[in-house]
């Protein structure tokens, strides 16, 4: 378990792009922070583990990529081989969401924004990364009221 307070970091790892997302300072609220692209041999590592840093983050979500009927395929062996990399690099706990649908999600919210195509090919993948952050506060917050007296 994480403790209180502190950021939250969100990743939405591609092959060539990682959608990056943080939390306000208490770990509540989700916003994209922008998208790293993967180049050279650590493929955007040292640009996340400078992130994690300076954010002071306490915990990083990472999006699962599973396929429609929930497996896992090479796609999330790569995330999740990728995400070791990083959690030996910081320390910091990482923690996985299945992020089924989160792209097609980050589209139609810029599409219903009126963003241009060239716009919206900038920001996606960062939109989709909040949204991964979004849907793993909504579930830790429901977590949390279960088992509570009323």
């Amino acid at each position: 378990m994480r403790e209180q307070g502190g950021r939250i970091l969100a990743l939405d790892v591609g092959e060539r792009r990682i959608g990056v997302a943080i939390t306000d300072p208490t770990g509540a609220t989700a916003q994209p922070l922008q998208t790293v692209v993967r180049t050279g041999q650590d493929g955007g590592l040292t640009r996340l583990v400078a992130m994690i840093r300076r954010y002071d983050v306490k915990e990083v979500v990472v999006g699962l990529p599973t396929r429609t009927g929930g497996e896992e395929g090479p796609e999330a062996r790569r995330v999740r081989a990728f995400a070791r990399r990083l959690r030996s690099l910081t320390g910091v706990p990482v923690v996985f969401v299945d992020e089924r649908y989160s792209t097609r999600e980050a589209e139609r919210i810029l599409l219903a924004a009126d963003l241009s195509r060239g716009r919206r090919r900038k920001v996606l993948d960062h939109v989709a990364a909040a949204i991964v952050l979004d849907t793993y506060l909504a579930r830790r917050r429901v977590g949390a009221g279960q088992g509570e007296a009323p």
